[in-house]
């Protein structure tokens, strides 16, 4: 396991895992299973990394071409690891992804998958407080 953003960008290659920093000691059996299995798992925290110079990292690791599955997961409820999910869409405004991007968040010592609906309702409150009021 290593930190994002003081890894070569070469480094990243297969399916890579990037979690919040704090999902393997608050959530030790939901990080253990979305490891397992994984070529490159790599840590970054968003309260320290400013997000868009974490787009920037990830988007050049892509560029590499050695990326084949990219898995982002972080802790549920958390303000600053909610950002981890919309790296996703901020990357595709630049480039066309062709691999598999999977957006998980720890529950306890459950792994929840997060469909891109949830995550783009959670970027529009105004839609969010709609639905939620129906």
């Amino acid at each position: 396991m290593k930190e994002l953003m003081s890894s070569n960008i070469y480094d990243a290659a297969g399916a890579v895992l990037i979690a919040g920093s704090c999902l393997e000691s608050t959530h030790p059996r939901a990080f253990a299973r979305l490891a397992e299995g994984m070529d490159r798992v790599y840590t970054l925290c968003l309260e320290q990394t400013h997000i868009n110079m974490a787009i920037t990292k990830i988007a050049a690791m892509l560029g590499t071409g050695q990326i084949n599955r990219l898995v982002f997961a972080s802790v549920d409820r958390s303000p600053h690891c909610v950002q981890l999910h919309y790296m996703k869409h901020e990357i595709e405004r630049t480039m066309e992804l062709k691999i598999p991007v999977e957006q998980y968040v720890a529950v306890g010592d459950d792994c929840v998958k997060v469909s891109e609906a949830a995550i783009e309702a959670s970027k529009t409150l105004s839609r969010l407080t709609e639905l939620i009021e129906e």
